[in-house]
């Protein structure tokens, strides 16, 4: 509507004058940001597939590990254990793999983020909120993708264990 009512103010002038490349400020604005919201789309759609394959990833080797053990923590619950401490058996070493990955992609990022910096915007290399946020939540889905294993494994029957 801005458009048409530029044109009819210079053609009021000038009707011999041609108009024509009139873009808003908003216009210009976004044309100048596809690019670099492009990129940023990208990593972020890679970045959520990276999350959803180290989820995969964890909750697969940790069944296969509880799956494995499936002998020894019917041993441990025909002997007295209770669920909380096969639960923690369970769980211990994929959460222990997580921190270890947390510890070093922590390092990594901050080594890299002079590489990246061009890539931001309105957000500093070295936020802390970001430092603080992304581990979170990788230790949270790290967390859940143990999970489900480990419960699995308090439902373990001593007997059903032992016999096979």
């Amino acid at each position: 509507m801005l458009k048409e009512e530029l044109t009819r103010t210079i053609h009021g002038v000038d009707p011999e004058l041609p108009v024509f490349g009139v873009r808003t400020m908003e216009e210009l604005m976004s044309a100048s940001m596809a690019r670099r919201r492009f990129s940023l789309f990208l990593m972020s759609a890679f970045a959520a597939i990276a999350l959803f394959l180290a989820v995969l990833g964890i909750y697969g080797v940790m069944a296969f590990t509880a799956g494995q053990r499936v002998y020894e923590f019917g041993i441990r619950a025909a002997l007295g254990a209770q669920r909380r401490d096969v639960f923690e058996l369970a769980c211990r070493p994929g959460i222990l793999l997580a921190c270890t990955g947390v510890l070093i992609g922590l390092g990594v990022a901050l080594a890299v983020t002079r590489l990246l910096s061009s890539l931001l915007f309105g957000v500093s290399p070295n936020d802390p909120v970001i430092f603080a946020a992304v581990p979170l939540v990788l230790m949270i889905v790290a967390a859940g993708a143990c999970f489900i294993p480990a419960w699995r494994a308090t439902r373990v029957s001593p007997v059903e264990a032992l016999k096979n």
